[in-house]
């Protein structure tokens, strides 16, 4: 149980401090530290089920046309989510993208209803509506859609929608779709070190080690997910969850000194209180069902 929780705060610290990592890039293209991002990732969790002698699961898989079609949706929806994500961090929006994956459970609940046919208990209704409520009065003092924060809580969810019709666990199956598009991302890259318009081996071996390194940021946290998911309560980590956006709020303040005027606070405000509202409903819930 222990082992499970250091897991999951490693995984969530991890990735609520991702935003400094990506912004040692700011100066290369998003589109280009993404391809870097899906190759050298699919490297290493290529080498890791070799190493492991887990890799049977995905070659089975690769011979399933269905079940690669699944993971093909699941590929282009995280990488529209990673490529959103690094632009936005290195274009001044951290705070925003906290938004997104404050939202993005809430919004998780509502395509679950939508696609899934689940049905929401009455209470809460309560949160997703006040949620929606969020978003419409962002957009108000926004002037237009936070189209950072609906893009990764929408392209995540969806990733999350996805990964529910398909098989394979998250290691494998996150091997299987950086593989996908591991093909394209080489040869983009491939392309723009022809044009003499490539950052890797042009920008000093600081740069290069950035780049590749971009797979361990990847992996790593998603190996201390995996490993926490097996050992602690789902409920536990719904609830661990939100050191990831939290810490994201906080890094988009304090380190990268972006602005947040009362307005925005109120919008934030209101997400929080969906949010808090969600959790004791879900709280709630399971204390009658244990009870």
């Amino acid at each position: 149980m222990v082992k499970g929780i250091i897991y999951a705060i490693v995984a969530y610290v991890s990735w609520g401090l991702l935003a400094i990592y990506w912004k040692q890039l700011d100066h290369i293209p998003a589109v280009e530290v993404l391809a870097h991002r899906f190759v050298w990732s699919f490297v290493l969790l290529t080498v890791g089920l070799v190493i492991s002698r887990r890799g049977g699961g995905v070659w089975k898989a690769m011979r399933q046309p269905r079940l690669v079609a699944y993971h093909a949706m699941a590929a282009v929806l995280v990488g529209i989510n990673w490529l959103t994500y690094v632009w936005a961090v290195n274009n001044g929006h951290a705070v925003e993208t906290s938004l997104g994956y404050f939202i993005n459970p809430l919004v998780s609940v509502a395509l679950g209803v939508i696609f899934l046919r689940e049905r929401l208990r009455p209470w809460q209704w309560l949160p997703v509506g006040l949620a929606l409520i969020a978003v419409v009065y962002l957009t108000f003092i926004y002037g237009s859609l936070p189209w950072i924060a609906l893009t990764l809580a929408l392209s995540f969810g969806a990733y999350g929608l996805v990964k529910k019709q398909a098989a394979l666990g998250s290691v494998a199956g996150l091997t299987l779709e950086t593989g996908v598009l591991w093909g394209p991302a080489l040869a983009y890259l491939v392309w723009m070190q022809t044009r003499g318009q490539g950052a890797f081996l042009h920008q000093g071996m600081g740069v290069d080690l950035w780049l590749m390194g971009g797979g361990i940021v990847t992996v790593v946290p998603l190996l201390c997910f995996a490993a926490a998911a097996r050992r602690i309560p789902l409920s536990w980590v719904g609830l661990l969850q939100y050191i990831a956006p939290s810490l994201q709020f906080v890094v988009g303040i304090v380190v990268f000194h972006e602005t947040v005027t009362p307005q925005r606070w109120i919008g934030f405000g209101l997400v929080w209180i969906a949010l808090a509202l969600f959790a004791i409903e879900g709280g709630l819930a399971r204390h009658r069902r244990e009870g």
